[in-house]
């Protein structure tokens, strides 16, 4: 197996973690433990507000979390600042939301239109299928500022009364430079901005759920808990945070989501109970192209907040998850009403991506009419201009796994959606 060395740190990364371990051995910053007490009060202080509504559900995940980030996940000082710092967000959002939703009633009241849902594995053509969709008039999806900072607050309210940019647009764009300066692979990984469509996964994360969690650090025990217990809770919350992001911008809400993450495929019988209308798309990749991708994808992220990150164990976790995620998928989707499934395939994108948009549009009841198509066409040619010459190497073998292995697991699937043999992703 070939060992997978670290990213190069940016030559500012060591001086300025020395000098923040140096503000916190003097007291002149507090340390960024994971005291979840202490957030809590941190977060009413800087909130002023101390309702935090039912926090049942994500209590009882934070009782698996913490002790899995503090056992488990192996974290250097950035990834202590940044646990720290996600929890206290994650604490102040859902403060700010409760608030809300007490002020406005009548946000909860709003009556989504079905969504549709893009259904795959991670690093299976997802992104590019949602995308294409959603450039289409006639729906609508979130953007990254939206997915990454989904409660406005008192910033937000003003820029909106004052005609002027949407704070969060800004400030996502200082966090993903950030992240990228610090392990330049995932940027062109997963090619994305602060206005492009983009997975709803940090919104499963305002429940501490969702594979966000498990894909940035290493915790076991808590990404088992969240296989076997029921998630509907983080759905039907983020089904709240969608009508709250309708009355906010004034969205129709006929418009019908398009979301997506692989995230989906576990919880496919939790979304199916909090959107019964709802569409599938369900989009399938050769699984040793998607293992070795999505374990090149696992790692180039945690190598950011651990210095210990084993990679024969990133392949084995990714090649669970995966076998995980499609053996649910087969069993819920004989749940739901054929006529609401449509299958497609990596291979079938790449080929003829219009072609594919035509029989998808015609699943969804809808013209592919010049202006849909125009539309889709102008995203492609945005998306090759702006990421078409990076590509993201990857080979099973840099994770202790083999093609023929990951073949052999997954030979039913294989055969069950014809998915040729692997070719190195775009």
């Amino acid at each position: 197996m070939t060992r997978l060395a670290p990213p190069p740190r940016p030559r500012l990364y060591r001086p300025a973690m020395g000098a923040m371990e140096t503000l916190w051995r003097r007291q002149i910053l507090p340390y960024p433990d994971l005291d979840f007490a202490r957030i809590v009060a941190d977060a009413e202080r800087q909130t002023g507000l101390a309702d935090h509504g039912d926090r049942t559900f994500f209590d009882a995940q934070l009782a698996v979390l913490l002790p899995a980030l503090r056992e488990e996940a192996r974290l250097n000082t950035l990834g202590d600042l940044f646990a720290h710092g996600n929890l206290l967000k994650l604490v102040m959002e859902r403060l700010r939301a409760v608030e809300l939703f007490k002020r406005h009633p009548e946000i909860r009241r709003i009556e989504l239109a079905p969504p549709v849902i893009v259904v795959g594995p991670m690093r299976s053509g997802t992104t590019r299928l949602q995308r294409l969709l959603a450039s289409v008039p006639g729906f609508t999806a979130l953007r990254l500022y939206e997915v990454v900072f989904p409660v406005p607050g008192r910033r937000e309210f003003a820029a909106r009364a004052a005609g002027r940019p949407d704070p969060r647009i800004v400030a996502t764009d200082r966090m993903y430079r950030f992240l990228w300066w610090l392990n330049p692979a995932n940027r062109w990984i997963h090619p994305t901005g602060p206005m492009e469509v983009d997975e709803e996964l940090a919104m499963l994360e305002q429940s501490c759920a969702g594979s966000q969690i498990e894909a940035q650090r290493r915790v076991p025990s808590f990404a088992r808990h969240c296989e076997a217990t029921d998630q509907a809770e983080s759905w039907r919350y983020l089904r709240d945070l969608l009508k709250l992001r309708t009355w906010f911008t004034g969205t129709d809400p006929a418009l019908p989501f398009v979301l997506k993450t692989p995230q989906s495929m576990q919880d496919l019988a939790a979304i199916h109970a909090t959107f019964p209308g709802a569409r599938y798309l369900f989009i399938h990749r050769d699984p040793v192209s998607v293992v070795a991708s999505a374990a090149s994808l696992a790692w180039n992220q945690m190598v950011i907040q651990s210095d210990e990150v084993d990679a024969r164990w990133v392949g084995q976790e990714w090649l669970w998850k995966t076998g995980h995620r499609i053996a649910v998928t087969a069993q819920v989707r004989q749940t739901i009403p054929p006529d609401r499934q449509l299958d497609v395939t990596f291979e079938e994108m790449n080929a003829d991506w219009a072609g594919v948009m035509r029989r998808v549009l015609a699943f969804l009841g809808r013209e592919t009419t010049p202006e849909a198509m125009a539309a889709m066409q102008a995203y492609a040619m945005r998306a090759a201009r702006e990421h078409g010459h990076q590509n993201h190497r990857y080979r099973p073998e840099d994770f202790g796994l083999s093609a023929g292995l990951i073949r052999e697991r997954f030979a039913d699937y294989v055969l069950t959606y014809d998915l040729g043999p692997m070719r190195q992703a775009a």
